[in-house]
């Protein structure tokens, strides 16, 4: 008998796949806890056009990591810290007070888990940061710490 997921079933397969089980484990198991339902032709319409907009999701998403990445690219941002003699910073720049400035300053709300910096910026100078926007999308952020005055 061919079932449709309706959540992961370990040994069998993932949400929303489509599989082959014995009769008995699908009328038995299966279906009395709301794992499956059967593989009728309205369930497959109704997954394949589940399918489709979860395509069209990951699209869209994308489309618009691509267009902030374009955002970015052409963003600059200058942060001013109190720094020693030798150019090391008292305390460091961190991934929130980049995200907050971003928002603050050019309206872009990114996530602080996004902005790819280890330990932050320690030194006055010049750092390009990388900003994970999505899956294979990655933009880079050119952040210059000057001295507070």
């Amino acid at each position: 008998m061919q079932v449709i997921l309706k959540a992961d079933v370990k040994g069998q397969g993932k949400k929303d796949q489509l599989i082959k089980v014995s009769d008995g484990y699908a009328r038995n198991y299966l279906f009395p806890r709301g794992l499956a339902v059967e593989a009728t032709k309205e369930n497959l319409a109704e997954m394949a056009n589940k399918n489709q907009s979860a395509e069209f999701q990951k699209q869209e998403e994308m489309k618009r990591a691509e267009e902030l990445k374009e955002k970015l690219s052409n963003i600059k941002i200058e942060i001013k810290a109190k720094a020693g003699e030798n150019g090391r910073l008292f305390g460091s720049v961190t991934s929130k007070e980049i995200a907050d400035i971003l928002l603050e300053k050019y309206k872009i709300k990114i996530d602080k888990k996004k902005i790819a910096l280890e330990d932050g910026i320690k030194a006055l100078g010049v750092t390009k940061i990388p900003v994970k926007l999505h899956t294979g999308v990655t933009a880079e952020l050119v952040v210059t710490v000057t001295q507070e005055q």
